[in-house]
């Protein structure tokens, strides 16, 4: 197994069962205005066929199921999460697939929507993920990316990094019992902001129209890539 793959299923398999509870906390709640914001800048509705990539605990399918999505994927490398997905939502039960983001087992142009919300700094290939995100979108299908940023206000930034390399990793190891989970995090985000530009990936790997939005100060980026 990649030894990037190996580390990540580890570390996610060991926090699930804190992992909502963190996520609303350490986000100060503000997770919740960043799926939503995303899935409505997207479009989503009635019609849409959602693949839920990095799906997690189940929170953007959710949320997109509010909006009227009925057909939905969840797909999580870690399966800790994946049954943690079904006990919140059983309707997602027999729809959701342990997988990498690398190898999609879905037909071509099989969903008209995928959403990933701050997973894709996880993968272990980004251009072979969204490759595989290109080949089974219908055309004129959408790639939804949430993940965040380091903001570029120099005051905001100096006290986002402390945040994020102090109070964030303390925080998050006492309440999971996993220090080196919520360390993983910012140095992970950092490392994902200096050197991977996913719109040039994105575009590598397809996709023509490439927008790019930012939320709450610069720390959240949300990206919609159109096939």
């Amino acid at each position: 197994m990649n030894g990037k793959k190996k580390q990540v299923k580890i570390i996610f398999d060991s926090i699930a069962y804190r992992y909502d509870f963190l996520n609303h906390l350490l986000s100060f709640g503000f997770d919740y205005y960043w799926r939503k914001r995303a899935l409505r800048l997207t479009g989503v509705n009635s019609g849409s066929i959602l693949l839920d990539i990095a799906c997690g605990t189940g929170d953007v399918s959710i949320e997109a199921r509010k909006l009227g999505v009925e057909k939905i994927f969840g797909a999580d490398f870690s399966f800790n999460m994946l049954q943690l997905f079904s006990k919140k939502s059983p309707w997602i039960k027999g729809k959701s697939i342990q997988m990498v983001a690398e190898n999609i087992p879905f037909k071509d142009y099989s969903v008209t929507n995928i959403a990933v919300a701050f997973g894709v700094r996880n993968f272990y290939d980004i251009q072979e993920g969204f490759n595989s995100f290109y080949k089974v979108l219908t055309p004129g299908g959408k790639a939804t990316i949430i993940e965040f940023r380091l903001p570029s206000n120099p005051v905001f930034k100096g006290f986002y990094k402390f945040y994020f390399k102090k109070i964030l990793p303390l925080v998050g190891g006492i309440i999971s019992g996993d220090k080196e989970a919520y360390s993983y995090l910012p140095r992970s985000v950092e490392e994902f902001d200096e050197k991977i530009d996913m719109k040039e990936l994105l575009s590598n790997s397809g996709f023509k129209k490439i927008d790019m939005y930012t939320l709450t100060m610069g720390i959240v980026q949300v990206i919609i890539a159109t096939k």
